[in-house]
């Protein structure tokens, strides 16, 4: 039977803001999209309310807009993935081996008080599965507690977009919290590359997450080891 991964993916179109946009960075999608396919796995797209996620325009300018997601733009029938995502309530965490939280800046908002990611997220963890974050997509772990009550994150080794990467972006004011120092406060053991912006990939077990954009693919690569153990 086809091993199955669960990709978690915004609703939130814009900062606190209105007028600056945001959502998925369609890049930490396609790229991990593309290696889970060569494996054969099933996929499916949730997020925390369901419905269509937006998609971060700055990801979709070159030259961050690669060969991956220009394929993804230029293909309807993904395209009408991303309109009609998955609620977390429509979902059984029972079916999935693994899950993966995708990024861009929209997530800050819309990943670390939803219940629904936080409970599936549980129970892929307590059963066995793999639980996986590239770039903001950490977010989502930030308060997901195990049913003994401690964090997730708490002790274990992780990574996610860094400070330093949101001051370089352009972009840390607008930031609702520091997702780097809101991870080290839950006692999460966090690493980052020692230059920003290149790929670098944390496993800690059957937690594996990934940087930035960069990252996406080697997060992917590591998550299809794992499934084959």
């Amino acid at each position: 039977m086809s091993k199955r991964i669960l990709h978690v993916i915004t609703n939130v179109a814009h900062y606190a803001d209105p007028s600056h946009p945001t959502g998925l960075w369609l890049s930490e999608l396609s790229h991990a999209w593309d290696v889970f396919a060569a494996q054969g796995y099933e996929q499916r797209l949730m997020s925390p309310a369901g419905g269509p996620s937006p998609l971060e325009p700055r990801a979709l300018k070159w030259p961050l807009l690669d060969a991956s997601a220009k394929a993804w733009l230029n293909d309807p029938t993904r395209m009408a993935l991303l309109s009609s995502t998955a609620r977390p309530d429509e979902i059984d965490a029972a079916s999935y081996e693994a899950i993966y939280f995708t990024g861009g800046h929209g997530v800050m908002w819309d990943f670390p008080d939803s219940a629904g990611l936080q409970a599936i997220t549980r129970a892929i963890w307590e059963g066995g599965g793999i639980v996986s974050a590239v770039c903001h997509g950490y977010c989502g772990l930030l308060n997901t507690r195990l049913s003994d009550g401690t964090l997730l994150v708490s002790g274990r080794r992780i990574t996610g977009f860094s400070w330093t990467e949101e001051v370089l972006a352009g972009v840390a004011k607008e930031m609702p919290y520091n997702a780097e120092a809101e991870m080290k406060a839950r006692g999460a053991l966090y690493d980052k590359a020692f230059l920003p912006f290149v790929p670098h990939v944390v496993t800690d077990g059957r937690l594996v997450t990934g940087q930035n954009p960069a990252s996406a693919k080697a997060t992917a690569r590591r998550v299809s080891e794992l499934l084959r153990a």
